[in-house]
């Protein structure tokens, strides 16, 4: 068994981009047919499997290596649910989801705050939510070093908490000096090195985008 395997999670939102070096492939409802159809594996398949005929779910669990198959009322959603699943069977792992954007604004919404449920945010160092033109990582509570990504151009910072957010080495910098309040400080850029942040308390989200070209 890998310490740290790298696992991929396809879920149901736009999925007209991702990579594919992973050790694991985890599919969300629909989604798995999308990993059948590329001929990927499914080493994983969860969900309530609203969206799939029944025909279309005797595939996928006869194709998937495990599937679990979720209730439609449910605390969870169905990627919470795959991500709770993932991180019981690898503690270690890091989490690329596939989808997340797009689609139903409550999909992606919830999406974006996963790690605000307790028992994901202790792993939220690991997980990263990947499209074309996007890429969102999380931050906890501390000082943390941020390199820029290729091919992405602006750096925003979503903060989920409270006290002072401290961004140093940015093209815009706050600190202590100018600092001003807002749920989400977006559009700055890296300059000639790494962008230190300092979360006082909570999370921040991390989001490496570019413009649409």
């Amino acid at each position: 068994m890998l310490s740290m395997p790298k696992i991929a999670l396809f879920v149901g939102g736009e999925l007209d981009w991702f990579t594919t070096d992973f050790d694991y492939f985890v599919g969300v409802d629909r989604a798995c047919l999308y990993l059948l159809e590329l001929g990927l594996p499914l080493d994983l398949a969860v969900g309530d499997f609203d969206s799939v005929s029944e025909s279309e779910l005797n595939v996928i669990q006869s194709t998937a290596k495990s599937c679990k198959k979720a209730p439609a009322e449910k605390d969870d959603t169905d990627t919470e649910l795959a991500l709770k699943l993932i991180f019981q069977a690898y503690p270690e792992a890091e989490v690329t989801i596939f989808g997340a954007f797009g689609g139903r604004i409550d999909h992606m919404l919830s999406n974006v705050f996963l790690v605000s449920d307790p028992q994901l945010a202790p792993f939220m160092d690991r997980i990263c939510l990947r499209d074309k033109q996007n890429k969102n990582t999380y931050c906890s509570e501390g000082k943390h070093e941020f390199l820029p990504e290729p091919d992405m151009t602006y750096i925003s910072f979503l903060q989920e908490g409270d006290g002072e957010l401290t961004i140093l080495g940015a093209k815009y910098e706050l600190t202590s000096s100018n600092y001003f309040q807002k749920k989400i400080y977006s559009s700055n850029e890296f300059v000639d090195g790494p962008i230190h942040v300092t979360v006082p308390n909570g999370y921040v989200i991390i989001i490496q985008t570019r413009d649409r070209s």
